[in-house]
């Protein structure tokens, strides 16, 4: 018997809710389990299946904006650049507008080519193994700059590294929190950053897609979204507050292995064709 839709909506707003701020990528998370679970085929629209995954992921962004409301806020309405806020106001932009300017001029590209269980497997695969590397490789000890210390060199580093995201399985945080500890932004930091740049980018990524598909919000659709929307809130919610305290004390290695261990998964599933 198939599940119903509530059950899978709650599914997948689980599923975004634990991925999103996580290095292990939510979209490649997102459409194994659309896949597996047959979403799109039950809403009989891969419009709407669309549509759903851009609202629980604006359910995700809200925790940030929620738990780091104060830092964002003083940052927006800081009146000098050379303030901490104004700074970090600063490099959120020069952050922010690699990974925009990229994914304008190439979004159709990677909608129609990249979104698929072999890409997905390939960058979870590959990400991971990265991860470790240069976990292994590094040292905290040698990594000085905080969040307050940053130059608009080392936030537009990130953003260049931000922009290896846009294909899926790749992860925006693991591509912003590895270019930042390259760069010598010490792992709290460069994972304190990564949420804080994820709010505009985010937003905005969100925003134009809730544009192209506002007119599927319909009364028929509205209760299964917002199930999916406040199931993500919430659970993205405890999961940035646990995070935050586990890389205090914690390298990301055991997040590599699991990349590695899913995106094998995924590809096995994909050669059986269990994922088309």
């Amino acid at each position: 018997m198939p599940l119903s839709i509530s059950f899978i909506a709650i599914i997948l707003g689980v599923v975004e809710g634990l991925t999103e701020f996580l290095p292990v990528s939510s979209t490649g998370h997102l459409i194994v389990f659309d896949r597996l679970l047959g979403f799109k085929t039950l809403l009989a629209s891969a419009d709407k299946a669309e549509l759903f995954e851009i609202v629980i992921q604006l359910g995700a962004i809200l925790a940030i904006g929620v738990l780091y409301r104060k830092r964002l806020i003083d940052s927006l309405v800081a009146k000098s650049t050379e303030t901490k806020a104004g700074r970090l106001r600063t490099n959120l932009f020069i952050a922010f507008l690699p990974a925009a300017i990229v994914g304008l001029l190439t979004h159709k590209f990677i909608t129609t080519y990249l979104f698929g269980p072999l890409t997905i497997g390939i960058t979870l695969v590959v990400g991971g193994i990265i991860m470790i590397v240069i976990e292994r490789t590094t040292k905290e000890d040698d990594r000085t700059i905080v969040v307050d210390t940053m130059s608009w060199k080392d936030a537009l580093v990130i953003g260049l590294a931000q922009t290896l995201s846009l294909v899926p399985g790749t992860s925006r945080s693991a591509a912003t929190i590895m270019g930042g500890m390259l760069r010598g932004v010490k792992r709290a930091a460069a994972t304190e950053f990564s949420f804080l740049l994820a709010f505009p980018v985010m937003i905005a990524a969100s925003g134009y897609e809730l544009m192209k598909y506002k007119d599927l919000l319909t009364r028929d659709v509205l209760g299964m979204i917002m199930l999916g929307f406040i199931t993500s809130f919430v659970v993205a919610l405890l999961v940035v507050a646990w995070f935050v305290r586990y890389i205090q004390r914690h390298q990301f290695i055991g997040f590599g292995f699991y990349r590695i261990f899913f995106g094998a998964v995924v590809l096995a599933l994909w050669a059986a064709k269990v994922l088309a």
